[in-house]
């Protein structure tokens, strides 16, 4: 089966100078289908789709606009169950974690249904004599929108929504591992009444996006992915001329204080560390146990490690699934491989877990949920972005070296602490340098009406994603400064015009 191009409101016919890329099935390690990768012609075309679009729904009522995101709404929400086995078959996460992602989606589609709001201006009556000055939001134009793997529905959801609501054309690039929930989401935006060409997904790999930063007729670019590809798509993306947001990697820290409930602490990192088998950009990945707290932390933390059952994403009992590919599975396996080595302490190793139970399980990319103790910097597993499902514990004597620890890391994503201490937790609020906090909640994903973004090499741009800054994004402000003069006070002035 093939996964084809969705172009000008249909799936395109097959292209001779497209290549094809595998699709697999994370929990069996077979083939599933191919996915079509873009050629310049296939992009070409989409662009085109996209340019002849524009100006008609430019000029679309925004009430019409609206009216679209909420028949959108009711159709991924009356068939979420079908979505969600479109990302799990793909993806490996549990069908509950796809369902929980199709839910944070549409947030944001909830959000734009609200576009008439966010999309108001500014009037100022009487700047200066007779003269009024408005200030109108215009779409961009052409975007590109290039979604990673690990949330196939999610972020498609954030970025083509709110570009879409804010009156541009899209060309949406998502990750050649797991395609078909893109299709599916455009599929469902033409159900909902989004005219043709207004959205338009194209596969590919390295060759489209950077097809897409080259390209004049795209004025803008969103990334979800790696700290290494994001900056190098900022940098194309700058320098021929395009507006970008550009998010990268993560290593977050809980920081876990003396006065803490140990018990919600050690709950709250396993399930912030192991969900979709740490293949979020907001997992915790490293616990900081402040003081005399952590030995009963890690042992508390181990225990309930221990109980987690991997398995098929169609295993109703499974509560975390395979990584995404083998490649993926062995670079994980590396960590661990050299883990003590590198002076860290084993406490729980997947590399031991029991995958007897599931059905091709030894072919699949599956492996158990590990701890790795004492890690500090300077340790590969404690310094690189694992994306797996392998929780590191630091150790350190006071609250002071705890925000030490996070301020001085390159990724400022999100960062959370536990503790019953009021002052400590604004403390910690005002001190940290990280773009999302959490206090007493583990993963700090903001709700679709605040926007979502890190600091440092977390985020090149200076505009965060969905939310009112992500319409900041897509629209450019005009202004407008008018004046309706009798002819009696027509005269020539070489003056610079003042109040």
């Amino acid at each position: 089966m093939r996964v084809s191009h969705f172009i000008n409101g249909q799936l395109a016919a097959e292209n001779s100078e497209d290549r094809t890329a595998p699709v697999f099935n994370p929990a069996t390690g077979k083939q599933i289908r191919e996915v079509a990768v873009a050629s310049t012609s296939t992009l070409e075309e989409a662009i085109a789709a996209a340019e002849a679009a524009l100006p008609g729904w430019r000029a679309t009522g925004l009430q019409k606009r609206a009216q679209v995101m909420f028949n959108l709404r009711e159709i991924i929400n009356s068939r979420r169950s079908e979505l969600a086995a479109v990302i799990s078959e793909e993806h490996g996460k549990v069908l509950d974690d796809a369902a929980g992602e199709i839910v944070r989606g549409l947030e944001n589609v909830e959000f734009c249904a609200g576009l008439v709001h966010h999309m108001k201006g500014e009037h100022l009556e009487q700047a200066a004599g007779g003269i009024d000055v408005h200030q109108t939001r215009q779409p961009v134009g052409v975007v590109a929108c290039i979604t990673p793997f690990n949330f196939p529905a999610m972020v498609p959801l954030w970025m083509v929504t709110t570009a879409i609501a804010a009156g541009n054309t899209v060309i949406l690039k998502p990750s050649e591992r797991d395609p078909s929930a893109a299709n599916w989401v455009a599929q469902a935006f033409k159900e909902a009444g989004l005219p043709d060409g207004v959205l338009n997904v194209v596969h590919g790999d390295k060759e489209a996006v950077d097809y897409l930063l080259q390209s004049p007729r795209v004025k803008a670019i969103s990334f979800v992915g790696s700290t290494p590809v994001a900056k190098y798509i900022y940098a194309e993306a700058a320098a021929n001329g395009k507006r970008v947001q550009a998010l990268g990697g993560a290593k977050n820290h809980m920081i876990v204080m003396p006065d803490a409930d140990i018990d919600a602490a050690a709950d709250a990192a396993v399930s912030a560390g192991y969900g979709s088998a740490g293949e979020r950009c907001m997992a915790i990945s490293v616990v900081v146990a402040v003081g005399n707290i952590a030995d009963e932390l890690v042992e508390k933390i181990a225990e309930r490690t221990r109980k987690l059952k991997v398995g098929r994403y169609d295993d109703p009992t499974a509560e975390m699934g395979p990584v995404i590919t083998k490649a993926s599975l062995d670079r994980i396996v590396g960590f661990l491989d050299s883990a003590e080595a590198n002076g860290g302490k084993l406490v729980v190793d997947g590399r031991e877990y029991d995958f007897s139970h599931i059905e091709d399980g030894a072919e699949g990319f599956f492996i158990g949920p590990s701890i790795i103790d004492h890690a500090a910097p300077g340790m590969p597993a404690y310094d690189e972005e694992i994306f797996g499902p392998v929780l590191c514990i630091a150790r350190v004597d006071s609250y002071e070296e705890a925000v030490q620890l996070i301020n001085s890391n390159q990724f400022a994503n999100g960062t959370a602490v536990f503790t019953r201490d009021g002052r400590t937790a604004r403390q910690f609020e005002f001190d940290i340098e990280v773009g999302m906090v959490g206090i007493n909640v583990p993963i700090p994903v903001p709700i679709g009406s605040f926007s979502f973004g890190g600091w440092k090499n977390s985020l090149f741009g200076d505009i965060h994603m969905y939310g009112p800054e992500s319409f900041n994004f897509y629209t450019r402000r005009k202004v407008v400064t008018t004046r309706w003069p009798l002819p009696s006070e027509s005269q020539i002035n070489l003056g610079f015009p003042t109040n």
